[in-house]
């Protein structure tokens, strides 16, 4: 019944997605993604996005209890690219046919609202034709409205739990989930093509964050949402964490193409890192983008926010053509194209 309401109205009240969430089982989440590849396919056909990631800094102010890159991790080797090294990035990623680069990193004082605003104007002086997606954490409105008018046209910041007491037990008390949204809506404002998301099963997460969760993404109604399981990282508070479910994520992802049916939605590389088939598993319940690496090979160890995070074969730029077969063994096409929501 619960199934049926939320494909008829779009959306469920707290307690019943959380009933939903308490009795799931694999029918349900055959059902709901039927539906939701249903939608993905009436607004974006069998596209599959290809998005160029670039992961430039891990270097971070923040301590997060979950991430790898958390500041007080000493064991990690820190590294930033340089502005050339960026442009090298793009460079190669515009000739496999990349038309959107993902600039992401840690929260990097380094990279300030001067250099980053350097780094969006050339790369847009040289690929005029490309989007830039930017990942970088909470600014402040100045430097969101300087990082618009440089070139920037989406930006990622995963709001990560919209449950006050749950988001107070992932980060330190210096963070806030008030900032986080209001940095949230604040990237509205200013017009960018904004994505918001969570992790499944974090610490202490409870079905009722999750119905928190989609009750907040709902009313934000962002571009683009990523969810991912839960991975621990082993320097962090949550080393011994038991990672997030695949099923439950699954399910959730035909849950917000249902309750956003315009959104896009990525199969992320936690998916992939959770299950070797994970990623072709969120394209059969809904997702429709696909974030290749194109940061440099010698890097992308360094960049661990979960242990054992994949970064080679299907998930690497370079092997493009073996995500392409993937997806067209799914039914689908990888897009060279911007991609822009609907």
């Amino acid at each position: 019944m619960l199934v049926q309401k939320l494909i008829r109205e779009g959306m469920l009240k707290k307690e019943e997605y959380i009933e939903l969430l308490d009795t799931y089982t694999e029918d349900t989440i055959n059902q709901l993604s039927e539906i939701a590849v249903q939608y993905r396919k009436r607004y974006y056909g069998n596209k599959v996005y290809t998005r160029g990631l670039i992961e430039f800094t891990n270097y971070c102010k923040n301590n997060c209890f979950y991430c790898g890159i958390r500041g007080k991790n000493r064991n990690i080797i820190r590294y930033r690219l340089t502005k050339e090294e960026i442009l090298e990035c793009c460079k190669s990623g515009y000739e496999l046919g990349f038309r959107t680069f993902v600039l992401q990193g840690g929260e990097d004082i380094y990279f300030n609202d001067e250099k980053l605003c350097d780094i969006i104007k050339s790369i847009k002086q040289r690929y005029p034709d490309c989007a830039i997606t930017l990942s970088v954490g909470e600014r402040s409105y100045e430097s969101y409205k300087a990082l618009k008018e440089a070139g920037a046209d989406r930006y990622l910041l995963r709001h990560e739990t919209a449950m006050e007491s749950h988001y107070c037990k992932l980060h330190p008390r210096e963070m806030s989930l008030e900032n986080r949204k209001h940095c949230l809506y604040q990237l509205k404002e200013l017009g960018y093509q904004v994505g918001a998301g969570f992790m499944v099963g974090s610490p202490h997460q409870t079905n009722e964050c999750l119905a928190e969760d989609l009750i907040f993404l709902k009313e934000l109604e962002p571009d683009m949402v990523g969810i991912g399981p839960f991975l621990p990282h082993h320097d962090t508070p949550f080393a011994k964490e038991e990672k997030g479910s695949v099923s439950k994520t699954l399910l959730l992802l035909a849950v917000v193409r249902i309750i956003l049916p315009k959104v896009l939605l990525p199969a992320t590389t936690a998916l992939g890192t959770a299950e070797g088939d994970g990623r072709e598993k969120g394209l059969a319940v809904g997702a429709n983008v696909v974030m290749p690496n194109l940061s440099p090979l010698s890097k992308r160890e360094q960049y661990a926010l979960y242990d054992n995070k994949i970064h080679q074969n299907a998930e690497a730029a370079e092997n493009i053509k073996v995500l392409e077969r993937k997806v067209k063994e799914l039914g689908y096409g990888l897009a060279y194209e911007r991609g822009d929501a609907v």
